[in-house]
């Protein structure tokens, strides 16, 4: 069997989902992962991350699922909300990045990071 392009990181179970008809996405199944659940244990803050490469931009669905779990931790002590992060190429150092489509710097990214 020739595999796709997404199935580069795709698991043995990603890779048998897709392969269900019974569950097939015309169905309206879907299924997606959060990039980072990104915390400072120390104090308890904490966030999600969905990286894109390359400019691209979540699928509609995938909108839907992260607005779904923001509003189910919204007003929760401590949540920083569910962010994208967009690179121009693959990571900060080799292109322009984007945190909820404003163009933000490495420092910036830092900032970021560290809840400041």
């Amino acid at each position: 069997m020739t595999r796709k392009r997404y199935d580069a990181h795709s698991t043995e179970f990603g890779l048998w989902l897709r392969e269900q008809t019974e569950i097939d996405s015309s169905l309206g199944f879907i299924a997606t992962n959060i990039d980072y659940i990104w915390m400072n244990y120390k104090n308890g803050k904490f966030m999600f991350i969905e990286e894109k490469r390359y400019g691209s931009k979540p699928a509609f669905w995938q909108e839907k699922l992260f607005r779904m779990m923001h509003e189910a931790f919204k007003g929760k002590e401590n949540y920083y909300g569910f962010n994208l992060i967009v690179f121009e190429n693959t990571n900060p150092e080799d292109g322009k990045m984007y945190l909820n489509n404003k163009e933000i710097s490495k420092n910036d990214l830092i900032r970021f990071l560290t809840f400041s």
